[in-house]
């Protein structure tokens, strides 16, 4: 019965049908006993998840519903929200990974058995992996880490990890993120923990909640700011192997993740939204067997850890925030550098970090590239400077973290031990890592280049100047009127000693290019005589799936780390893969020689075959795989008569600001093997002659932006 309660939407019902949501509409209408919407709107109703399984293998369009889909479902579904389903399923599997056989005794029973017998064996992992968890019935909830949240009253209540809502006003007190759930409260999500211990007696618990708080974000891209992990693990080495480390705002968890691993490491979190740092409580403890202390509030009103002296600090704070508490802590302690101004929070966010390490601590925080310029600033920038606590300012590619199209700041700290004699900063500029693309910036080169330099300025004191890339400043140099402490404009430029000759290899790289695109520019079309124009039979992409002559794939929301992903745009452009996705034990869809694939969003009518250099990438989201049958389709017949404009307009559909391509709905005609191959022939060349025309363009560009620099900058004669 409790299972009924668990809803679907009609694109989950998609997702376990394998169909698209097409098709689920015409279920509904063409079948009388679909089941009736249980939930939702008019224009987006729910479906009882058991009813719908239940429909589907009664009419035979599924055999089995996978475990991780109804898992997820079950989740996504949940009647008290997936954030509730996914802190539950999370508690469960700690219990499975840290005391299996406690689960295995308490899950034999009945439901309500299950429900009743959890919350004490969640005391007993808790408790000790999560000092501070409020535990059911206890009445002194105000204690994080042993010591009392500022102020926080003598009867202050922890804020429900299992409800997601924001406040309109920040917090003044910090709970424990985590309160252990009572019976009542768990026998909702009892069927979802049973479907969780399944799913991760297959996976293992870690890989089990990765997988699900994976599909929760990709599910809800707009709720959160990720940091990735490369960006993560790079923040992490500049702050070595330190014993204590805090993230004061910190979302999923990311940062402390990337630790490095030591016997007495001890790590502390606090993020303002509740159910965030639920999920990185439950998400560190799965992750390592060090104690995660773990505080919802506002960290600038509400910290704490107000006695907390961290051997490192790790932050990705909220960026360009107004209302982060001018007015309430202008008398605040932790303003050694200066008081910040109501536009400067990620100044304030700097000497919070500053304010909780210990001497000789180390501060690593992603800031706004406006931060290291902006005049309101300069004053506390210049004593950050002088009293030698700003020790580098790397200038990353842009891409590496949300707002990928803005090139983004590290600034590493230290809290003063000693007075430096002259003391440097070191600046790095890694902004020539950018990759093409939206694939993310070349993240091995960035972190040799960034960590080289940091180690040889940690150790030394100075680093041996690499122009446009690296290099220490002295601070005198850098105390003027505006305290720029931007990598480009204070590093020399790059020394470019054959600019000259680098142009003339792009000049004869183009020349050659044109050349080619000349010989491939397809000859005078020849129109059909109209007597031998009449109308081809014709058939649509979902008959030949349905009669087996191709297979249809969608791209996933998950998959291999460190796997290419072929995205949309790659596609839309004619690139190599470059894409990431979430990591998770999603299955990837792989890419084979010979598919179609199709973006089946932004109108453009584009159909790519997959080659040999393309093979083996991941496919990505809001992408169609077409893998037609050798025996019965030519893969370049097919991917030509899938481009016709006149094919797309009639397979879209229309929302009022995107438009959705129908794969299924998309026609080609009915035509020998032979006649296949001469038309596949004629859309290959063509195929070639697009390639051409790009790269003619590209190199175009670069050698029309090569002669501009050049003469700018003196290292080309106009003459």
């Amino acid at each position: 019965m409790q299972d009924n309660a668990t809803e679907v939407t009609a694109a989950g019902i998609a997702r376990l049908a394998g169909v698209g949501r097409a098709a689920v509409s015409n279920w509904r209408r063409r079948h009388a006993d679909f089941p009736r919407p249980v939930g939702g709107t008019e224009t987006s109703p729910a479906f009882a998840l058991a009813e719908v399984e239940e429909w589907l293998r009664r009419h035979r369009k599924l055999a089995e519903v996978p475990l991780k889909e109804r898992v997820w479902q079950q989740l996504a579904g949940h009647p008290d929200g997936p954030v509730t389903a996914l802190v539950h399923a999370g508690c469960a599997l700690l219990l499975i990974h840290e005391r299996p056989p406690v689960w295995l005794d308490i899950s034999s029973g009945t439901d309500e058995r299950l429900a009743a017998l959890l919350p004490t064996a969640l005391d007993e992992v808790l408790t000790p992996r999560v000092p501070g968890t409020a535990r059911p019935g206890r009445t002194d909830r105000s204690r994080v880490n042993g010591q009392p949240p500022v102020n926080t009253p003598p009867a202050a209540t922890p804020a429900n990890p299992a409800t997601p809502a924001t406040p309109a006003t920040p917090a003044t007190s910090a709970t424990p993120a985590l309160a252990i759930p009572t019976a009542p409260r768990l026998l909702p999500s009892v069927p979802l923990l049973r479907g969780v211990a399944e799913l991760a007696a297959d996976r293992g618990a870690r890989p089990t909640f990765e997988f699900l708080l994976g599909r929760h974000l990709d599910a809800n891209p707009r709720q959160y700011t990720l940091t990735p992990p490369d960006l993560a693990g790079l923040m992490a080495a500049l702050a070595g192997t330190p014993a204590t480390v805090l993230d004061p705002s910190c979302g999923t968890g990311a940062l402390l993740r990337a630790v490095a691993d030591r016997p007495d490491r001890r790590l502390h979190a606090q993020d303002s939204s509740p159910e965030l740092a639920a999920l990185t409580a439950l998400r560190l403890a799965l992750h390592t067997r060090a104690p995660v202390h773990a505080a919802a509030g506002d960290t600038l009103r509400a910290d704490a850890y107000p006695g907390l002296r961290a051997d490192a600090v790790l932050c990705h704070p909220p960026f360009n925030e107004r209302n982060w508490g001018h007015d309430d802590l202008a008398y605040d302690p932790r303003w050694e550098y200066g008081f910040p101004a109501r536009t400067e929070s990620e100044l304030a966010w700097v000497q919070h970090a500053l304010a909780r390490l210990r001497d000789g601590g180390t501060a690593v925080l992603l800031m706004p590239p406006a931060v290291a310029s902006r005049r309101s600033g300069r004053r506390i920038r210049a004593d950050l400077l002088r009293r030698g606590a700003l020790r580098a300012v790397v200038a990353l590619p842009a891409g590496a973290a949300p707002p990928y199209s803005v090139p983004l700041h590290l600034w590493v700290l230290r809290r003063p031990d000693r007075t430096h004699a002259q003391p440097e900063l070191l600046l790095v500029d890694a902004g020539r890592f950018t990759a093409e693309g939206r694939g993310g910036p070349d993240w091995p080169g960035v972190r040799e280049t960034v960590l080289d330099a940091w180690g040889a300025f940690d150790r030394d004191g100075g680093v041996e100047e690499r122009p446009g890339v690296a290099g220490s400043v002295p601070v005198i140099e850098l105390l003027d009127d505006d305290v720029d402490l931007t990598p480009a404009r204070r590093l020399p430029p790059p020394a470019d000693t054959d600019g000259a000759g680098r142009l003339a290899d792009v000049r004869a790289r183009l020349d050659e290019t044109l050349r080619l695109t000349a010989e491939l520019a397809p000859p005078p079309a020849e129109p059909v005589p109209s007597a031998a124009s009449g109308r081809l039979p014709l058939t649509t992409v979902g008959e030949l799936a349905r009669a087996g002559a191709l297979v249809m794939r969608t791209g996933g929301h998950g998959g291999r780390a460190r796997v290419p992903v072929l995205t949309d745009h790659d596609v839309l452009a004619g690139t190599a893969p470059s894409g990431t996705l979430p990591e998770s034990e999603e299955e990837p869809v792989l890419t084979e020689p010979g598919d179609v694939v199709l973006p089946v969003l932004g109108g453009g009518a584009v159909a790519r075959v997959v080659d040999e250099a393309t093979a083996g990438a991941v496919l990505g989201r809001n992408l169609v795989l077409l893998r037609p049958d050798p025996a019965a389709l030519d893969a370049w017949f097919l991917a030509g008569f899938l481009r016709g404009t006149a094919n797309h307009r009639q397979a879209s559909s229309y929302a009022s600001t995107a438009t959705r391509l129908d794969v299924r709905r998309l026609q080609l005609p009915r035509l020998a093997p032979d006649e296949q191959r001469r038309y596949g022939e004629r859309f290959r060349a063509l195929d070639a002659f697009e390639r051409a025309l790009r790269e003619a363009g590209r190199l175009g560009e670069q050698l029309v932006r090569g002669m501009y620099d050049g003469l700018t900058d003196g290292t080309i004669a106009p003459d």
